[in-house]
């Protein structure tokens, strides 16, 4: 069961942080990042998507990882 629910929960996380990025709408329009603009300069920036993005794609590796190596040490 636990393992189960790591998996689905990398997966989430990870499919969020590989789209959120690059979802206009929702990522340019914030408004906890619009009320504040040093932060938003720094999130508008294309290199801090891409960065964001891989570490989504990164949880998403690691959670199929789990699935496919999951072994039960229980005797």
């Amino acid at each position: 069961m636990s393992l189960c629910v790591l998996v689905m929960f990398c997966l989430y996380v990870g499919v969020m942080m590989t789209i959120l990025p690059w979802w206009t709408r929702m990522w340019d329009h914030n408004r906890w990042i619009e009320a504040r603009p040093q932060l938003a300069a720094v999130m508008q920036n294309g290199a801090v998507r891409g960065l964001i993005s891989g570490l989504g794609l990164l949880d998403i590796w690691i959670g199929v990882s789990e699935a496919i190596h999951y072994r039960d040490y229980r005797g």
